[in-house]
């Protein structure tokens, strides 16, 4: 079956889909994104999504280059294209084409392009299972990690030390010795007590639309939570520990490092955590 994407005012076959050399996003990394997860063929969290988008083109200055409620049926009509029921969808917008040059060019469009990716699943019975290992690295990223640029290359540099070291992801580290987040995932905890830790939001980490959604999960849940830093140390002698992110909802983590997680095996808290974010993404938070 053929595949499309959306680039710039037309659909094209995948393989086709190109842009121009002098787009600000190749050239300057001038740019943003959103990853919007696709269940039973609707889209999880969209206006979240949205919402960040719109946070993430102001702070950069960069203009909508169709209307967000375009864009919510765009992002329809490339989902029907490629008959995607379970997956991803990723959105990119750019300040658009111009001669090299730092400052803002002038009377230039943004561009816009859409992409689908199926899954089959969204994580692997073993993971669920076993959990998984994360790393941990010195945090070496800008200091406007609020805003989801399409600057990743820290971030791709540290999931190749997490694919080298045989785990799932790497947790970024300040130079207090505190988790910022993952490299594409924000980071959780549950200490001995039972209380859920993440780091608050800030202009020092990415804050997650699946990380909001399940605050307001262990909220209506009566889970007691906490939004603080929490050291590498902390880390290592956690009851629980898991990630979050658009792909992967509520990831079980039973390594750091060197260092196994409570008792080595996923645990009740964070199992509870998946299975009701789940429930929300097909009955709630789907549109």
């Amino acid at each position: 079956m053929a595949r499309y994407a959306y680039v710039n005012g037309r659909f094209v076959p995948h393989t086709d889909a190109v842009v121009h050399v002098e787009d600000r996003g190749y050239q300057f990394a001038d740019g943003v994104y959103e990853v919007v997860t696709i269940v039973g063929g609707r889209l999880v969290d969209e206006q979240g999504h949205l919402d960040r988008l719109t946070r993430s083109l102001n702070e950069l200055r960069i203009a909508w280059p169709v209307s967000p409620r375009v864009l919510k049926i765009l992002m329809r009509r490339l989902i029907g294209l490629n008959r995607v029921t379970q997956g991803t969808i990723y959105l990119q917008i750019t300040r658009g084409v111009a001669p090299r040059d730092f400052k803002f060019p002038k009377h230039v469009e943004s561009s816009l392009v859409l992409i689908t990716k199926r899954a089959g699943a969204f994580a692997t019975p073993a993971q669920l299972q076993d959990g998984v290992k994360v790393i941990t690295i010195p945090d070496i990223r800008w200091l406007r990690r609020d805003i989801k640029s399409v600057s990743l290359l820290p971030q791709v540099l540290g999931k190749q030390q997490a694919v080298e070291a045989g785990a799932f992801e790497a947790w970024q580290v300040d130079p207090d010795g505190n988790v910022t987040e993952g490299c594409s995932s924000n980071a959780w905890i549950v200490t001995s007590d039972g209380t859920l830790v993440t780091r608050y939001a800030n202009n020092l980490i990415l804050n997650g639309v699946t990380r909001l959604s399940i605050l307001k999960l262990a909220q209506e849940s009566g889970i007691r939570f906490e939004e603080r830093p929490f050291s590498v140390e902390e880390a290592y002698a956690a009851r629980e520990a898991f990630v979050s992110s658009a792909s992967t909802f509520v990831m079980p983590v039973t390594r750091i490092d060197d260092r196994t997680v409570g008792d080595g095996k996923p645990g009740a808290l964070s199992g509870k955590l998946r299975h009701g974010y789940l429930d929300y993404a097909r009955e709630r938070g789907a549109s």
